[in-house]
């Protein structure tokens, strides 16, 4: 899944990795590969994350990651990052969801009677961001869709979502509704409509796999 959302990434972008599943992008891409990474804490330019043996522990991503610089990288405040966010210089960000709808509304902070620090930068992202892309489970520990028709959990932001990378496939948000895209290897078509808590679009031909 992980591999696959990397490819998303095209060459010169701006991109803001989430906390969770998306911090594992940078580390699939190739050491080379010309994208300048974000992340709201005070940094652009950001190199695979390291081990805490190797890690300068001054050095940490918005999820509390080590990571590691590159030539060009930069450091500045929160405020600094926010307003890159807020005037829209983002070109893509990946962020985890708790549920995603079938209109593309995501709701990835808070699940009721659990403890959550707060929603954190995620509302300006998925509102700012030219595009957002969620990677996620399919389903929740209990087996239940994470892809739904409605959410059920506070939501982050409406209609925001345009693709969404799971453990079973790729699913596009589309004014239809959800779309398959691809699906993950070994697993059937029949399998991944199962685990879809919405009606699922169907392509015409076998999807690719991943």
């Amino acid at each position: 899944m992980v591999a696959r959302a990397a490819r998303e990434i095209a060459p010169g972008m701006v991109v803001n990795l989430g906390i969770g599943l998306p911090t594992k992008v940078v580390n699939y891409l190739p050491a080379d590969f010309p994208v300048c990474l974000h992340t709201e804490n005070g940094l652009s330019g950001i190199g695979p994350t390291l081990s805490a043996e190797e890690a300068d522990r001054n050095l940490i991503d918005a999820g509390g990651a080590y990571v590691s610089t590159v030539p060009g990288s930069a450091f500045f405040d929160s405020a600094t990052s926010f307003a890159m966010v807020r005037s829209g210089r983002l070109d893509l960000t990946m962020l985890g969801a708790f549920e995603v709808s079938a209109t593309g509304d995501l709701a990835n902070w808070k699940i009721p009677g659990k403890f959550s620090p707060g929603v954190g930068g995620g509302i300006e992202l998925a509102q700012k961001a030219r595009r957002v892309v969620v990677l996620t489970t399919h389903t929740d520990r209990a087996g239940n869709p994470k892809l739904k028709e409605t959410c059920a959990l506070p939501l982050t932001a409406r209609a925001c979502v345009s693709r969404i990378f799971t453990d079973m496939a790729v699913i596009d948000v589309t004014p239809q509704g959800f779309a398959l895209v691809e699906t993950l290897e070994g697993v059937s078509v029949a399998e991944v409509v199962e685990a879809t808590g919405a009606p699922l679009i169907l392509p015409e031909t076998p999807p690719a796999q991943f």
